[in-house]
Order: structure tokens, then sequence, then C-alpha cells
């Protein structure tokens, strides 16, 4: 039987172009499994799923390496599962030197093929990894330009600060400020808790 992986890390990611080479490469749609999470590890319920189906003398297609993962020791320890543990084959579409089918160079072809397959999986990490350093760059470089991140404070009005001042000296009930300002009763005590602090 021959399966196919396909992997984005968001959810607003588009899988069709894996999909379609695996449908052209004539594997069958229900075959397909896909996951959109990043590939730091292989906790992931499409791969997991993959892996209970996937049988000795089977075939597994994936489309690059890092779309199997980004994790270079994970990926390594996952090839290995599959092509030792399960005695399942793997073809990367885009570099088919990673195909464990092909032994016609017999120990030679296997040391050329582990050493692309660890190059490989070393440079998918590499790329993650720089994303994750850029990123924090980039908030870092927002954070000196003064842009804030995370909920904005709460712009509390002068009126609603009046309200609090009469209601905390018994000029007016709880009743009468929430009818007032229309906010449920615990809203009510979390802004004029935000007054307090502000005040501390």
């Amino acid at each position: 039987m021959t399966y196919a992986y396909a992997r984005v890390s968001a959810t607003d990611q588009n899988l069709n172009r894996q999909i379609d080479s695996f449908i052209s490469y004539g594997v069958d749609r229900k075959h397909v499994y896909s996951d959109k999470k990043s590939g730091k590890d292989f906790d992931r319920t499409g791969y997991n799923r993959l892996l209970k189906k996937i049988k000795k003398g089977d075939l597994l297609i994936v489309k690059s390496i890092d779309r199997l993962g980004r994790n270079y020791d994970k990926i390594i320890s996952q090839w290995a599962h599959i092509t030792e543990n399960i005695g399942a084959n793997i073809l990367v579409l885009d570099m088919p030197i990673l195909d464990t089918r092909t032994n016609d160079n017999g120990l030679t072809g296997k040391l050329i093929s582990n050493i692309v397959l660890q190059l490989l999986s070393y440079v998918a990490q590499k790329e993650r990894e720089e994303i994750n350093a850029r990123q924090k760059e980039g908030i870092a470089s927002a954070k000196l330009r003064g842009i804030r991140f995370g909920r904005p404070n709460l712009a509390l009005s002068e009126d609603f600060i009046q309200l609090v001042l009469r209601y905390k000296s018994g000029g007016i009930s709880v009743k009468e400020v929430l009818k007032q300002t229309g906010l449920k009763k615990s809203t009510f005590y979390y802004r004029m808790g935000l007054i307090e602090n502000r005040s501390a």
C-alpha cells in the first residue's frame, strides 16, 4: 500500500500543493494523511493515525523532508522507526535520492542516502531556529519603538471614576452604578480594581 503525508505549520496555510503532487504520483486521496501543525515534534494527530496504518512493505511519500518535520534528531529517529522497525519504505519527492526502495548502488547508495537525510534534516531544523530567532528580534525591535503587545490598557472615563468614588463614599449603591453603566457586577468590580491599582 502507498501512503502520503502532508504538513503545513499553520491553520491558514494550504495543503493543496502537496496533496496534488501525491495524487499525480498515483496515491489514492483516502491514503493521504495531513496535519496543520508545527514540525518541532511528531505529536500530531494525522501523523499518528498514519503510523497506525503503515505496515511492512508499504511506501510512505512526503513532498520534502521538512514536511516530515523540522527537528533534526526526531526526523532521524522517525525515519529509522518507519524503515527499520516497521519495515516500510520512504520516498521524498523533491529529493529522489531519498528513496529507500533504491538499492542499485548497494552500501554506497545507502551511505549517500543517509548523508543526504542527515544534511536535509539539519537544514530543516536550522531554518526553524532562524525563523524563531527572527520573530524574537522583530518583537524586541518593535518594543524598542514603543509598540505594545498583549491586551491594550482599558480606558476608564472620568464619569466612571466619579461613579466609583461616589460608590466608595457610600453616596450611591452598586445597583444604581450597574444601572447607570450597564455593566455586570463582576465587570464593575474588576474596573474598580484597576482604578485602585493605578492610584496605589
